[in-house]
């Protein structure tokens, strides 16, 4: 394989390298961060700190108008006591819920931290809106 070493007009040094063996170290990396983010999860999941879904729960999630309905009720918070915890107007949090409204990150974040839930999981799809 050749590897050639040299430097940028900057005087950064950088390596070149055939394309296969860049796409070869660039899978590895990847991998590499599979395993960790597998890792992570299983760690979560054996601390109890993982949400795991049955096929039930999975069918409740696509049944409800949107994710932070079916978190919500999942929870069992009332939907006035999640607009209090996450600072928000009822009104506004029924609207999200039933899919008339969409937010900013700002909201959804406090909602997920009120729920204990990732933000990535309340967000509705885009292309079912």
């Amino acid at each position: 394989m050749t590897v050639v070493r040299t430097r940028t007009p900057s005087g950064e040094a950088i390596v070149i390298v055939p394309e296969a063996e860049f796409e070869r170290l660039t899978a590895l990396a990847e991998d590499a961060l599979d395993g960790k983010a597998l890792s992570a999860s299983k760690a979560r999941i054996d601390g109890g700190t993982e949400d795991l879904l049955s096929e039930a729960d999975l069918d409740a999630l696509r049944a409800a108008p949107t994710p932070l309905a079916f978190w919500r009720a999942r929870r069992g918070v009332e939907t006035a006591a999640l607009a209090e915890r996450a600072g928000l107007a009822e009104s506004d949090l029924v609207a999200m819920e039933g899919g008339a409204a969409v937010s900013d990150i700002t909201r959804y974040r406090a909602l997920a931290e009120a729920l204990g839930v990732d933000m990535d999981d309340l967000v509705p799809d885009a292309e079912a809106a």
